[in-house]
């Protein structure tokens, strides 16, 4: 029996994936707020958030799509795609109140009103021109829907209880990561190199995720994303 070691699969060719150079270029533009617009870490944060938004709609299409010749897979999809959508709304309104009471200084019972946070969201995106970093994200992840799921026919061998948790292992990795990384800048000021740098780190992170996910057939990658030897 091999011994099993550990390490990350990546590579610096890896970068020069489409789909990851697509993944990168959508998420310079925060660096552009930060420099130009006057992005903080709550716009910043506010802006990742509905990257949640994105992921979860794409995750629904993805579940939707897998095995349409299978009129048992659709059967259950009747089941668990209401299921999944009911968990990601949880767990996306709690992320946001977690956002709001932590980065934008809203009071945590105010964060129970809809109006109010909805009135806070309107005013931060607007205020801040985060339509474009929305835009660009929302491309960014479409472009590898597109490429990955459809057109490298990832849906006909995808895992319907896989693409349940999937979206969430990735999130709250990626947002843990965040979360710390915002804490430090709201506790030294929000300092312009210390947003970039946070930014970096979150494209490293979401790279990383996007090459473990999208791992492909490889006979020396685990199930878990990582390299057996």
């Amino acid at each position: 029996m091999p011994r099993r070691r550990l390490r990350l699969d990546f590579k610096l060719s890896d970068l020069k994936k489409p789909t990851v150079i697509i993944l990168i270029l959508s998420n310079l533009l925060p660096i552009y707020g930060v420099l130009f617009l006057g992005w903080e870490v709550f716009p910043i944060m506010l802006l990742f958030w509905t990257e949640n938004v994105i992921i979860g709609v794409f995750n629904i299409l993805k579940m939707l799509m897998l095995s349409p010749a299978d009129p048992i897979m659709w059967i259950l999809k009747l089941f668990q795609v209401p299921e999944f959508v009911i968990m990601f709304v949880i767990f996306s309104v709690v992320h946001a109140i977690f956002i709001y009471t932590l980065f934008g200084g809203v009071a945590i019972e105010e964060t129970v009103d809809f109006e109010i946070n909805s009135t806070i969201l309107r005013q931060t995106i607007g205020g801040y021109n985060l339509w474009w970093g929305f835009v660009s994200l929302l491309l960014g992840h479409g472009a590898s829907f597109v490429m990955n799921y459809i057109l490298k026919g990832e849906y006909k061998e995808a895992d319907l209880k896989n693409l349940m948790w999937q979206p969430f292992k990735r999130v709250i990795v990626l947002h843990l990561t965040l979360a710390v990384g915002g804490i430090l800048l709201l506790v030294s000021g929000s300092p312009t190199g210390g947003l970039i740098i946070l930014i970096v780190l979150k494209i490293a992170v979401d790279a990383l995720s996007h090459l473990k996910l999208h791992a492909g057939k490889d006979p020396n990658v685990s199930k878990s994303g990582f390299t057996t030897s």
